[in-house]
């Protein structure tokens, strides 16, 4: 019996080998990275003492991290590599990484990566990385060829920044610890990051997502709005007549679109948000009164996080801005992305008592008295500044950023917040919508690029928030076909719905258009790979599929069918015939389109 049991145990132990021996590089990869060891880097570079501790635990697929002081003597550290493996992934290994901010994202391969959007986090907001490695935030996802899909994540974003560190060869799992200093006996507690890995990317993303709102649960709100927002037809030049023109317009023609948004303009400077412009008479209250009789809801653009050297917080409250070393208040161009009007900026300190006081006092007076009932907070980012000095000595910029939105969601109370231009892992659970792409503008090239952008995150929307693909843009002298396109892909992504024109000048065949895409659905559409060009979309109201030809050339595209059913334009109302198994259509170049699905 006892030879027998033996037997078993070597032929056990052999195909234990033998599979160890033929593990693909994914199964090679994962082990790598749970069998390294982590390693404390000290703000001078140099590893830890041995009295610096860390200890990993898993929990499944995902790992915390405490790291604990014995010594007798104080410690700044710069990071903690919490794993990293090497050699086991092939340098065209695919892969998809977010940004710190929303204005980032990269794909391409581990040996050439490429950039989705024009404003980087280490090139335009000057983030600093290690030579020789990329660094991306957050999310990375890598599609070894032949191996199932791979999902390293952060599932908790409370206090510190997590990063990969990426090159050909080495992939590294980094926490951010900004040179806090660790006191003896002292402890900092790490955020959690997952290690997932299967054959279909979506549930992997499920299952990310519910950790994530284990950890920061989602602020409700039932459905992604719908409304028109005033920057993509009269910028910063904005008036009253131009808001009062098309509020009356919207009430006669599609008054679905719920808010009505007055963006960046109204201010005099960054910073002063309860004063306002000439451009509104030095008052906007009755503009957004006007709003609220007309039976729309106001919605408002602020910037809460930065102010310019002319306006009153910044002359009368220096004491409440971010510092420089020398303990004056520090020029953001001099660190990072200085501002793209009334720069350089400078940001108030979230971590500042009086900084939390006087966010929730204002937002309080903009929805009580204003009655502003949205909320549009952009450059976000600077609340989460790098590079400056804190009133909390012992808080990061994640700390920063975070304590000073809880401030502003006490005055907003039950207002919609979207974060626009924001961190996007310290927004988890403190924002209702996220924008998900840069800025739109009437150019296919940036139609094509934000499409991109919106389409990488829609796993997001309906599960961290709802998505704001930026505005849908029907006026203008681009082609009908690219027009189709951009309202095709915004359709597809189900979040948020702003018209960015001014409607009264749109003509009747694009306000079908517009009219079609409200409400949003509110749920993505599902792609069948990331060349992006045939997603399937089902709602309560119904099926749908939407086709993308993102080529300059015409495209013929092939659908598969789950049944027999009539195929219907979704924006004409019109029949396109029956089919049994597929549907197949060409498109023109920069060519996209919606079709229902009818048994």
């Amino acid at each position: 019996m006892i030879l027998k049991k033996w037997g078993y145990t070597c032929l056990l132990a052999g195909l234990l080998a033998g599979t160890a021996l033929h593990a693909g590089p994914a199964d090679q990869f994962l082990q790598a990275l749970k069998s390294s060891k982590a390693t404390i880097i000290m703000d001078n570079g140099q590893p830890a003492p041995a009295t610096v501790q860390i200890t990993r635990s898993w929990n499944g697929d995902f790992c915390t991290s405490r790291i604990v002081n014995t010594g007798s003597t104080p410690v700044r550290i710069r990071e903690v590599v919490l794993a990293q493996a090497g050699k086991a992934l092939a340098s065209n290994t695919p892969f998809y990484g977010e940004g710190f901010q929303m204005l980032t994202q990269t794909s391409g391969t581990l040996e050439k990566p490429e950039v989705l959007g024009n404003y980087t986090d280490d090139g335009h907001y000057r983030m600093p990385q290690p030579a020789g490695y990329l660094a991306v935030y957050n999310l990375l996802r890598l599609y070894p060829a032949g191996e199932p899909q791979l999902l390293l994540g952060f599932t908790s974003c409370k206090h510190f920044t997590g990063k990969f560190y990426l090159n050909a060869d080495t992939i590294k799992v980094v926490m951010d610890l900004e040179n806090l200093s660790l006191a003896p006996g002292a402890a900092f507690q790490l955020e959690e990051w997952a290690l997932l890995n299967g054959g279909e990317g979506n549930t992997l993303l499920e299952k990310f997502a519910n950790r994530i709102n284990h950890y920061h649960p989602r602020l409700a709100f039932k459905q992604p709005p719908t409304g028109w927002c005033s920057w993509y037809c009269f910028g910063p030049q904005v008036t009253a007549q131009n808001i009062y023109d098309n509020l009356d317009y919207i009430k006669a023609n599609l008054p679905a679109l719920r808010y009505i948004q007055i963006d960046d303009g109204y201010q005099p400077h960054m910073g002063d948000w309860l004063s306002t412009g000439k451009s509104f008479g030095g008052n906007i209250q009755p503009v957004l009164k006007t709003i609220r009789s007309k039976g729309f809801e106001p919605a408002i653009w602020v910037a809460p996080f930065i102010c310019d050297s002319n306006s009153t917080v910044y002359k009368e409250h220096p004491d409440w801005l971010v510092k420089d070393a020398g303990g004056k208040p520090l020029r953001s161009d001099l660190v990072t992305f200085g501002g793209w009007r009334l720069k350089p900026w400078y940001v108030l300190d979230g971590t500042n008592p009086a900084v939390q006081k006087h966010l929730e006092q204002m937002f309080r007076i903009m929805r009580n008295q204003w009655g502003c009932t949205y909320f549009k907070l952009d450059a976000n980012f600077w609340g989460a500044i790098h590079g400056g000095y804190f009133y909390d000595k012992q808080a990061t910029r994640v700390d920063a950023y975070r304590r000073g939105m809880e401030a502003i969601l006490k005055g907003t109370g039950d207002a919609f917040i979207l974060g626009c231009n924001h961190p996007l892992w310290p927004s988890l659970g403190l924002i209702h919508g996220s924008r998900s792409s840069m800025d739109i503008k009437r150019q296919w090239s940036v139609f094509e690029r934000s499409g991109r952008e919106n389409l990488y995150r829609a796993w997001q929307n309906g599960r961290l928030w709802w998505n704001d693909p930026d505005c849908l843009l029907l006026t203008g002298k681009m082609p009908d076909n690219e027009f189709r396109f951009h309202a095709a892909l915004i359709y597809s992504t189900g979040g948020m719905l702003l018209s960015g024109d001014d409607l009264t000048t749109i003509s009747p065949e694009r306000l079908n258009v517009l009219r079609k895409t409200v409400p949003p659905t509110p749920q993505a559409a599902a792609f069948e790979d990331g060349k992006f060009e045939i997603g399937k979309l089902s709602t309560p109201k119904g099926k749908y599929i939407v086709l993308l030809n993102w080529d300059s050339t015409a495209r013929t595209i092939t659908a598969k069918l789950d049944k027999p059913c009539e195929v219907v334009d979704h924006w004409t109302g019109k029949s396109l015939g029956k089919f049994s198994d597929k549907y197949t259509l060409e498109l023109q170049g920069h060519d996209g389109t919606v079709v229902e699905l009818k048994e």
